[in-house]
């Protein structure tokens, strides 16, 4: 008997001693909970701002709010976190979702009764936490969506309207145009007579609400994100936006002599149009993106079926846009000419304008918001026309698929992912989406995977 007691005080001494990993079955709450909830949930869920009640730095609010200690099943604190991303309820709101490893860990965490160890601490954000040097892009986008989310959480609900946008930290503004949820024809209908056989056939294409740039992303805007200290962020340290890539310098002046205070920026590839998104996105909490093809054209007709936006007759161009005939071979300050109707300016002319497609043939099909993702590095699809051409290549529906002798001169091998040298005539402008997509929907709008260059 005293031999059996013997055994089972040592059998105890040996469990004590045991790591606390093991003796939780490998969940350490300070080890792998902590940084869990830190990492996705701590942002939105903290004593000073706990959002939908919750807060997550203390066991007691958890079980008080979404924790049943032993039954993970039972614990919205687990469940909604176990949703797929887009769920009604899902948590985090728009991703990214918890890896598979970490909602193992959470599960097993509650089954073995939510130890909380005396002492043991969740950090609230007194301010974001420090990103890695080498921070993977995914992890950069989450930041800022939850940036964004916050932003718009903090605002009160508003009818969409034309507003300004003062870039922080500097004195460049930029204005946004309301354009509504509709129905339209893309592509070239009766009685177009330049139409070109990529824009047919015409087909029925719906559209949800977006906020578009009025005018061309200008090189005031541009160099903002080209040269951190033009837009004090040197001053101003901000660990996002500091994160997103940033082009390289360029072996020759891009504005090539013809202006810049006002003018529209060029030469970039649409790789930097997306990353500049990004950067603008990080920093001024609104979530940017180069426009759909449909977007585009959709925005440029404003509610016309016309080859151009102001009817049939090409002799009106004159008081719209800049083109061959009247731009004397350069490209001109923005918004110099009248809008369309929806207060847009230079949809036509000055400058091309980058979309966030691939460029691919029409199919007849009627589509909802449709967007060809990409899976070359070339063509893109380009939209609008340019100081550079005539009035043909300035209707609505005229497309231009991006074309790699557009860097022929770059002496770089690899040829740059930033610039397009020898496309002096091409920019972009953004647009924001009325309804914030998830996280990986903004990763997949500003990284598309085919932004190295092999020509």
């Amino acid at each position: 008997m005293k031999r059996f007691q013997v055994c089972i005080v040592l059998a105890a001494g040996l469990w004590l001693a045991l790591p606390a990993q093991a003796q939780t079955g490998g969940v350490v709450f300070a080890d792998d909970v902590a940084p869990i909830l830190e990492r996705h949930c701590v942002v939105c869920h903290h004593a000073g701002q706990a959002l939908g009640g919750l807060d997550v730095t203390s066991r007691d609010a958890l079980v008080s709010k979404a924790l049943v200690p032993g039954k993970p099943d039972s614990s919205a604190f687990y469940t909604l976190t176990a949703l797929p991303v887009g769920a009604p309820r899902a948590m985090p709101p728009g991703g990214p979702r918890l890896s598979g490893k970490e909602l193992d860990v959470l599960k097993r965490w509650v089954e073995q009764g939510a130890e909380w160890p005396s002492g043991a601490i969740v950090k609230a954000p007194t301010s974001e936490q420090p990103l890695a040097s080498d921070a993977d892009p995914r992890e950069i986008v989450s930041r800022i969506h939850a940036r964004i989310q916050a932003r718009q959480k903090e605002q009160a609900s508003a009818k969409m309207g034309s507003y300004r946008v003062t870039i922080p930290n500097t004195t460049i503004s930029y204005g946004m145009a309301p354009i509504p949820a509709g129905d339209f024809v893309m592509g070239s209908a009766a009685p177009d007579s330049n139409h070109k056989p990529d824009e047919h056939p015409a087909h029925a294409v719906h559209v949800d609400a977006f906020w578009m740039q009025t005018h061309e992303v200008t090189w005031d805007e541009y160099r903002l994100f080209m040269f951190a200290q033009q837009a004090g962020e040197p001053d101003n340290p901000d660990m996002v936006v500091d994160a997103v890539s940033r082009p390289t310098r360029p072996y020759v002046e891009m504005s090539f002599g013809m202006g810049i205070n006002g003018f529209p920026a060029i030469s970039m590839t649409q790789h930097a149009a997306n990353q500049y998104a990004q950067w603008l996105s990080a920093k001024t909490g609104e979530f940017y993106r180069l426009p759909t093809e449909a977007e585009w054209e959709y925005a440029c007709r404003a509610g016309t079926a016309t080859p151009y936006y102001f009817g049939s007759d090409a002799s009106q161009l004159e008081k719209h846009a800049w083109y061959a005939a009247n731009s004397n071979g350069t490209y001109q300050q923005v918004a110099a000419k009248e809008p369309n109707p929806w207060g847009l300016y230079d949809m036509l002319g000055n400058v091309m304008e980058w979309t966030l497609d691939g460029y691919a043939k029409y199919t007849s099909a009627a589509a909802d918001n449709p967007r060809v993702r990409a899976s070359e590095p070339y063509p893109h699809a380009v939209r609008g026309g340019s100081w550079n051409d005539d009035a043909a290549k300035l209707r609505c529906a005229a497309r231009t698929a991006s074309d790699p002798l557009w860097k022929q001169q770059d002496p770089q091998l690899p040829k740059s992912i930033w610039y397009h040298t020898d496309a002096q005539w091409l920019g972009f402008r953004l647009v924001r989406p009325a309804k914030l997509p998830t996280a990986e929907a903004m990763y997949d709008s500003w990284y598309s995977g085919v932004e190295e260059d092999y020509f």
